[in-house]
C-alpha cells in the first residue's frame, strides 16, 4: 500500500491505495467523483480523459501513485473554467452528446483543442479527436460545437481564455521538472519495479523457438494455454506441423493467400455473438528441428474495425501416452483498436481454448491414415453457434456445480 494525495477539483484527498491502483479508480472509488467513465481501460476510447497539472491523461492507465502531489480535474471541476462556459452550451446547442458515456473525456479533449490550437481547422479537430471514440454522434456535432467555440474566441474576445492559452504555451514550452519525474515512458526492455533484478542471460542460437514466450511479452498483451492429444507418432504430427498451408487447413476461420517458405499471408474471420473480425496478416515461422517446438509470429488488421493484432503462436510437439503426441500450444497476443476491449474477457479466452481443442480435432482428421491419398479436405469452418453455445454452456454448468468444462 502507498500513501497518494492528490488534488483533485482544488480539494485534497489523502488514501492508502494500492501500488498498481489506476488514476481512474482513484478518482470513482476514493475522491467520488463518478463523473469520470471508465471503457475500454486500454487507453483507447478516451472515455476517461481528465486533466494532470493542466494536461489531459487517460486515467485508466496512469497509476495514482504518479499523480501524488499533482492536481487533477475533472468533469466536475470545470464550473469555474471559462473554457467550458463555452463548451458545456456549444455541446447542448449543436446536439453533440447523446447517451454522454464518452461526454466528460470529450469535453476535455475539447477543452484542449480550444487552449492548444486557436486556428484549427475541421480536419485538424477530427485529428486531434481521433483518440476519443463516440458510439452515438458520428462526431458532426461534437466537431461543429469545438468549431463553434473557436470562432467565438477569435482575437481577444475572451481574455480570460487568451491568458489560459498563453499560461499553457508556457507550460508546453517548460514542462516542468516534477513532471517529467512523475511520468517517465518505459523504453523497450524496462522491467519498472523490478530493474535492480539480473538481466537475462542470451539465449543460445537456435532456442527462440524453445524459449519461453515470457521472453517476447509485449505491456497489455494476453495469454492464453492450450493443447491438444493426437494419436500419432509425435515425429510425424511435428512433421505435419511443419506444412503451413495443412495447419491453416486445420484452423478454423482461417484461409492462406499466399505462402513463400516459412512465410505466409492470409486471413482469420472470427464471429462470437456481436463479435465479428476478419483480420488480414502476415506471419513468419521458426522452428527448433531438436525441440519439435517453433513460434509463429505474425501481425494483422482487421477490416471491420480497423483494430490491429499481433501475436506469438508457440507450440511444442512431446511424446504423449500410447505412441500419441501431445501439442502444447501458448498464444501471446495483444490488440489494439476498438476490439481491445474483448481482449481480456474470460469469455474470450474460454472461445479461444475451444478453437485450440477444434485446431486439435482437424489435425487428427487431416493425419488420418485411412484418408485416401490426395484426398482434399474441405477447409475448416467456424461453427460460432456451436463453439459459443459450448463456451456458454460449461460456464452455466459450472454456476451450478455442473462440473468443469
Amino acid at each position: 500500500m502507498n500513501t497518494v494525495a492528490v488534488d483533485i477539483n482544488g480539494i485534497t484527498v489523502r488514501r492508502d491505495v494500492p501500488a498498481r491502483m489506476h488514476l481512474g479508480d482513484y478518482v470513482r472509488e476514493e475522491a467520488r467523483q463518478t463523473g469520470t467513465h471508465l471503457g475500454c481501460e486500454h487507453g483507447v476510447c478516451g472515455a476517461c480523459t481528465v486533466l494532470v497539472d493542466g494536461q489531459p491523461v487517460r486515467s485508466c492507465i496512469t497509476f495514482a501513485v504518479a499523480c501524488d502531489g499533482h492536481q487533477v480535474t475533472t468533469v466536475e471541476g470545470y464550473d469555474a473554467d471559462p473554457v467550458m462556459a463555452l463548451l458545456r452550451p456549444a455541446f447542448t446547442r449543436h446536439h453533440a452528446l447523446q447517451c454522454g458515456y464518452c461526454t466528460p473525456g470529450m469535453l476535455t479533449t475539447a477543452r484542449d483543442i480550444v487552449l492548444r490550437l486557436p486556428d484549427a481547422d475541421e480536419a485538424r479537430v477530427r485529428l486531434e479527436l481521433s483518440g476519443n471514440l463516440c458510439r452515438c454522434t458520428g462526431y458532426m456535432g461534437i466537431v461543429a460545437a469545438i468549431r463553434d467555440v473557436l470562432d467565438q474566441c477569435r482575437g481577444n474576445a475572451h481574455p480570460a481564455i487568451t491568458a489560459l492559452r498563453e499560461a499553457a504555451a508556457a507550460g508546453s514550452a517548460c514542462a516542468s521538472a516534477a513532471m517529467r519525474k512523475a511520468f517517465v515512458p518505459f523504453e523497450a526492455g524496462d522491467t519498472g519495479a523490478v530493474a535492480a533484478a539480473p538481466a537475462r542471460e542470451a539465449a543460445p542460437a537456435g532456442a527462440a523457438a524453445a524459449a519461453a514466450p515470457e521472453a517476447d511479452a509485449r505491456d497489455g498483451g494476453t495469454r492464453i494455454r492450450g493443447g491438444f492429444d493426437v494419436p500419432y507418432d509425435a515425429d510425424a504430427v511435428w512433421h505435419f506441423m511443419a506444412d503451413l498451408p495443412a495447419v491453416a487447413g486445420c484452423l478454423p476461420g482461417a484461409e492462406l493467400t499466399e505462402h513463400n517458405g516459412e512465410r505466409v499471408k492470409g486471413r482469420v474471420a472470427i464471429k462470437f455473438g456481436p463479435m465479428s473480425a476478419s483480420f488480414n496478416g502476415a506471419a513468419r515461422l521458426e522452428r527448433n528441428e531438436a525441440e519439435r517446438s517453433a513460434v509463429l509470429r505474425g501481425a494483422g488488421q482487421d477490416t471491420l474495425s480497423n483494430s490491429r493484432a499481433t501475436g506469438d503462436v508457440s507450440f511444442r510437439v512431446l511424446a504423449g501416452a500410447a505412441g500419441g503426441a501431445r501439442v502444447e500450444v501458448d498464444l501471446l497476443y495483444s490488440l489494439q483498436g476498438p476490439l481491445a476491449q474483448f481482449s481480456r474477457s474470460g469469455l474470450v479466452k474460454d472461445f479461444v481454448g475451444r478453437l485450440i481443442a477444434e485446431f486439435g480435432k482437424n489435425v487428427t482428421r487431416r493425419m488420418d491414415p485411412k484418408r485416401a491419398p490426395g484426398e482434399a479436405l474441405p477447409p475448416a469452418r467456424l461453427n460460432a453457434f456451436a463453439l459459443g453455445w459450448s463456451v456458454l454452456w460449461s460456464r452455466i454448468r459450472g454456476l451450478f456445480g455442473g462440473g468443469g468444462r
